[in-house]
């Protein structure tokens, strides 16, 4: 149980980050976003291995560090499709995506949640695709558009499917390993941009980046919490349903209107959790 809650929990705090990162790349580019408030919080990291400690071994450090730099690339590539158009393809498409691999490589490895868990984990992936659709497709929709959305999807799932395979006693060392390979990746990116068009950030995008840097990293810390704790087949897709918060907070903070699909993915979502905690 405590490992459905701790998933939950990443959900939650992830759908809050990425609230919070899109605040910030509404006023700076989405890479530069990406890259430094990954950088932000690093000292967290720090503070959290102390506080949760664990083995720092090559093989907790080295899935950590995949995970990195597939979270990193999966970035890349959603906004990348983003940017064509069609978002009320891509953002599905790529979510349900990322809730599917984990569950496949979780019962590809042996594992057999009970009846109850796999319909609420089928719920979840549900809610996750109709909570992230959006109204309109704004652009055409191609089959290079919906494969952007597949790899980015790939990406994300691979991610949490290396965070699950770096140990039970790795504590939170797989976060640093992350952290810093994302950082690696991403800054000779970020550099370009900033000698391309320099570096405008005023207080209130600071304030959005350091939440999101923050927000992110604790979720990260969160679901390898969770994941020690309970199948990956279950995990996941709890942990994947942060679209919901995300929804919510564009709900009440920027007064956007949720569409009836959307309303129904919120109602799954509550479904999928009680399924599974039961």
């Amino acid at each position: 149980m405590i490992g459905i809650v701790l998933a939950a929990l990443s959900g939650l705090v992830w759908g809050v980050g990425d609230f919070s990162g899109g605040k910030a790349s509404q006023r700076a580019d989405s890479l530069l976003v990406v890259v430094l408030s990954k950088a932000v919080s690093l000292p967290a990291v720090a503070l959290y291995l102390v506080l949760i400690p664990g083995t720092p071994h090559a093989r907790a450090i080295g899935w950590g560090a995949a995970a990195g730099v597939l979270g990193v690339l999966g970035m890349f590539v959603f906004y990348r499709a983003l940017a064509a158009g069609a978002m009320a393809i891509v953002a599905p498409v790529s979510a349900v995506t990322t809730a599917l691999i984990p569950v496949a490589f979780g019962l590809a490895a042996g594992e057999r949640p009970g009846t109850l868990a796999l319909a609420g984990a089928a719920c979840a992936i549900a809610a996750i695709g109709l909570v992230s659709a959006a109204g309109g497709s704004g652009g055409p929709v191609t089959g290079r558009l919906v494969g952007l959305a597949l790899l980015s999807g790939a990406a994300f799932g691979l991610f949490f499917t290396c965070l699950s395979r770096a140990g039970d006693d790795a504590g939170l060392w797989p976060i640093a390993g992350a952290q810093v390979a994302a950082i690696a990746l991403g800054a000779p990116f970020a550099l370009l941009r900033l000698r391309r068009d320099g570096l405008r950030l005023d207080p209130s995008s600071r304030r959005w980046l350091a939440s999101a840097g923050l927000l992110d990293m604790s979720a990260n810390a969160l679901y390898v919490l969770a994941v020690t704790r309970g199948d990956l087949s279950i995990i996941a897709p709890i942990a994947a349903l942060y679209p919901v918060s995300t929804v919510l907070l564009a709900m009440l903070v920027d007064r956007e209107r949720l569409r009836p699909v959307q309303l129904a993915g919120l109602g799954l979502a509550a479904t999928a959790l009680v399924l599974v905690a039961s």
